[in-house]
């Protein structure tokens, strides 16, 4: 089999979790299936990663101008003998139609937000134009992959999809097994020295891309809602906030507080994730499943989510290592930090990677797709 990528902006390198994901989808379908991706010509040529990874398209921003690669892409189906087409997010969805028709081969929406509720909850003027759009080219499709159970079951609810053209395939990880503890204290100890902290000092971690509107909603969760009922709880901690297009307002704020250490851009996340006692994500809003979240499990990380923050984790797979508070309850939320400043020993559970591992997810993915061959 043969997959023809289609990538509407930038991920070479892949530093972002939407970035992360794809290429680690592709490069673990690569190793069942030929891979040939047409991205953004926004992309680093020396980052790809990919040897038949082409910089071409323009982004998503001036999509329409792609008009003029349609026959190239044409021609890039037929002389790879290209089996289906992959089209990352719903913007590039009107491509995947005209390819089918002039090449007969079947197209794959992989979506990764319902991006219509992103778009609502970021104030987008045109949300509703685009819910119509995105409706009709998942409705066009051959095939729908979603990021998680949630996503589908409403796309096939309100969109009225067919649930067998619907199939979840979710962000993964390459661990296959929790991390031992002293792998952890390590890393624990390291963040220590580094910020010279007292030992017992509470680490909590929360990282992503600053510029997007749940992750903005969370950072000021932190500090408006969490920081005032954490001051009164008598517990020595330090929140470090991790990521980078902060807008320079925020970051100036963020800077005021002596129990946030706001680190930008980190290379090496994993020393956060492995080193931090737990992981904390405010968030009332957002669609899709938050990656962070699954990088923190796979880490061995305690994750303390709002209900709508663990969106994508069924806790069946995650167990004790995700502690759930209702949206909007702080008071719960801090106190479940202060418990967990006291120690959470036990693992993630092996269940969590058997869900959640790559191999497994390109397995499902492979089991979609080969009816296309």
């Amino acid at each position: 089999m043969l997959v023809l990528g289609i990538v509407s902006y930038k991920i070479f390198p892949a530093r972002m979790g939407g970035q992360k994901y794809i290429e680690a989808f592709y490069r673990h379908l690569s190793r069942s299936a030929g891979i040939v991706l047409a991205v953004s010509r926004d992309n680093e040529t020396k980052d790809i990663s990919f040897d038949n990874a082409w910089p071409f398209l323009f982004s998503h921003r001036k999509g329409l101008f792609n008009l003029i690669y349609l026959p190239r892409l044409v021609k890039m189906i037929r002389h790879h003998r290209a089996d289906v087409i992959i089209i990352e997010h719903s913007y590039f969805g009107w491509i995947g139609i005209l390819l089918r028709l002039f090449t007969g081969k079947p197209f794959v929406i992989h979506s990764h937000n319902i991006e219509t509720h992103r778009f609502k909850i970021a104030g987008k003027t045109l949300w509703q134009v685009y819910g119509w759009y995105e409706r009709w080219v998942h409705r066009s499709a051959d095939m729908s992959f979603f990021i998680c159970e949630e996503d589908k079951a409403w796309a096939v609810q309100n969109w009225k999809l067919n649930d067998t053209k619907s199939t979840v395939i979710t962000y993964g990880t390459d661990m296959s097994r929790s991390p031992d503890f002293n792998d952890r204290a390590i890393k624990r100890n390291e963040l220590i020295q580094k910020y010279s902290l007292n030992p017992s000092t509470t680490l909590f971690l929360f990282n992503g891309t600053l510029d997007y509107v749940p992750n903005i909603e969370s950072v000021k969760n932190i500090i408006e809602q969490l920081l005032p009922l954490l001051r009164k709880a008598s517990f020595s901690f330090r929140i470090f906030i991790c990521g980078n297009r902060l807008p320079g307002a925020l970051e100036s704020t963020l800077r005021q507080y002596s129990e946030i250490i706001y680190t930008g851009f980190v290379e090496n996340i994993d020393t956060y994730f492995k080193g931090a006692d737990a992981f904390i994500d405010p968030s009332t809003s957002g669609t899709g499943i938050k990656t962070k979240l699954v990088d923190a499990l796979s880490n061995g990380l305690t994750v303390i989510s709002t209900r709508s923050g663990a969106r994508g984790i069924d806790k069946n797979f995650a167990g004790e290592k995700l502690l759930i508070v209702e949206d909007e309850n702080w008071i719960g939320f801090v106190n479940q930090m202060k418990e967990t400043g006291k120690g959470n020993t036990t693992l993630t559970p092996a269940g969590f990677y058997d869900t959640f591992n790559w191999e497994n997810i390109v397995h499902r993915a492979l089991l979609s797709l080969q009816q296309y061959e």
